[in-house]
């Protein structure tokens, strides 16, 4: 439990980089095990010089945080809420930060059986291990600028993992022409569930 009456023991103390070790020391209590930050419902107390880089890179008022083991910490507070913003949550406080794209970045792929039985894991840049399936579904956005797709894994809560670049030619290159909604698409699966990707006729035209 986080002490109340330490006079640091406040999210919105962490405002200059002196700061940013006691935000560690809360985090790393909150942090233990797996916390259910989904459960905690404490009062906003400000937003932190916190963001995270499309590429899943942490900045603190500028500086990146080049500690894994850090980053990692901070991931296990995190919650994006349904006013659609992310904050580091402990039981007794919650702070915003900024998120460039998505929280996480997919950055490895294991594919295991064939057809229905195919499972897809993923690992992310923080250490989450995740299998797509009903309760972490992947879906495909339309990247603008550029006529490509973005995937995205859920990961827990609101947050997703970006699929990084080279995990989605993984990806592609394990997918299948799947009759969905009545429309051929072009798909992967993963346990028992299909994750449309494009219309098959879209990708044919795409290829030739």
């Amino acid at each position: 439990m986080f002490d109340e009456q330490q006079p640091d023991a406040t999210l919105s103390a962490a405002r200059d980089t002196s700061g940013l070790d006691a935000l560690i020391a809360r985090a790393a209590r909150a942090g233990k095990g797996a916390p259910p930050v989904e459960r905690w419902n404490p009062p906003f107390c400000g937003d932190l010089d916190m963001e995270i880089k499309a590429d899943g890179t942490w900045f603190y008022m500028g500086t990146p945080i080049g500690r894994a083991p850090l980053v990692r910490l901070f991931s296990t507070v995190l919650r994006k809420d349904e006013d659609g913003k992310t904050y580091l949550v402990t039981p007794v406080e919650k702070a915003g930060i900024r998120v460039i794209d998505a929280p996480f970045v997919a950055v490895e792929m294991d594919a295991s059986g064939i057809g229905e039985e195919q499972v897809l894991t993923f690992r992310t840049n923080v250490g989450d291990v995740v299998e797509a399936g009903p309760e972490h579904p992947l879906r495909f956005v339309d990247e603008v600028g550029t006529d490509g797709l973005k995937p995205y894994l859920h990961v827990r809560g609101r947050l997703e993992a970006l699929v990084a670049r080279p995990v989605m030619y993984e990806l592609v290159n394990v997918g299948e022409e799947v009759e969905f909604d009545g429309r051929l698409m072009f798909a992967v699966r993963s346990k028992g569930m299909v994750f449309p990707i494009i219309p098959a006729e879209t990708l044919k035209k795409l290829s030739a």
